[in-house]
């Protein structure tokens, strides 16, 4: 069953609770997205975890390219979960997720047993970029009902950015919280890769390579280096203006063409939060991720960029 289809029967379902507290719609909703995610991810060859603006989108245009040029595909077809699988079955089933249901249909709240036994790309990145980014989604890109359900401001009145980065339902707390939770449970997924946003920045094929080694689809040296042109920052902002993966709806495709903080693709770049704050301000949030973080994955400080270790 395709991802849109999933979707609409997800809809439908959600008529029954139309009439109910807001409160239990609202958890009706969740139970029913893990519903789907769970069958998704019994299916997957593999799952790429990230919390929301880690780098999902340039890594998914990344293998998008490397499958299509692999395989002789268009490069129209952005990958959504099985979809090149079904033009090819040499490509994997990839289910990317940002782990945010599941639970709430599992249970498995306060580990990772839905994730045993599979594949598992922790994908990662400095959680004070990734706030910073989260507020731009919200602020510009995200629908009211993903607000609902998610716990983030639902839009009344403006919240200034540190503001939003230090309120604990959606800010830094929340994403910290995500990867100590992962790194915990880290030793307990039996194939994992942790991959860091700031490590394909540094050294993109290399990465690119050892990410599709794990997965189990080596490529070449020409096929990786085209793979990074192709997604590099510049392209993706060209091809989410022309809309080239219209096929894969609103996820890459910018809210408001006149307003840069509205594309998919904004910025990547790394340690740019520090853009947007006062010294005071960075030393808080430095702070939080240096007192708080776990070390498994080497961020202490934005400078700290060590390679993390994978399990």
């Amino acid at each position: 069953m395709n991802t849109v289809v999933r979707k609409v029967l997800r809809e439908v379902r959600m008529l029954f609770h139309r009439h109910r507290p807001e409160a239990e719609q609202v958890a009706a909703e969740r139970r029913l997205r893990g519903r789907d995610e769970f069958k998704m991810l019994r299916e997957a060859d593999c799952v790429i975890v990230s919390f929301g603006k880690s780098g999902r989108t340039w890594v998914r245009v990344l293998l998008s390219r490397f499958y299509q040029q692999k395989h002789g595909l268009a490069e129209r077809h952005l990958l959504v979960f099985d979809n090149l699988h079904r033009k090819n079955p040499a490509i994997p089933t990839i289910f990317f997720t940002h782990d945010n249901y599941v639970k709430d249909f599992t249970g498995h709240g306060d580990d990772k047993a839905d994730y045993y036994g599979k594949k598992v790309v922790l994908l990662v990145r400095n959680p004070a970029d990734v706030v910073v980014s989260q507020y731009f989604q919200w602020k510009f890109r995200m629908r009211p009902r993903k607000k609902t359900i998610n716990q983030y401001p639902t839009g009344e009145g403006e919240v200034e950015i540190f503001d939003f980065v230090m309120r604990p339902q959606s800010g830094l707390k929340k994403i910290v919280d995500f990867m100590n939770l992962w790194a915990d449970e880290a030793g307990r997924i039996e194939e994992l890769y942790v991959l860091r946003y700031e490590d394909l920045r540094r050294a993109p094929e290399e990465t690119l390579g050892r990410l599709l080694e794990f997965i189990g689809t080596p490529g070449s040296a020409e096929q990786l280096s085209d793979a990074v042109e192709f997604a590099s920052v510049e392209n993706m902002r060209k091809l989410e203006t022309k809309r080239t993966f219209w096929l894969s709806g609103s996820r890459m495709a910018p809210a408001d063409r006149s307003n840069p903080n509205s594309y998919k693709v904004r910025r990547g770049k790394v340690g740019g939060y520090r853009d947007y704050f006062d010294d005071g301000q960075v030393t808080r949030i430095d702070t939080i991720i240096g007192e708080r973080l776990s070390p498994f994955f080497g961020y202490g400080t934005v400078k700290d960029f060590e390679p993390a270790a994978n399990a």
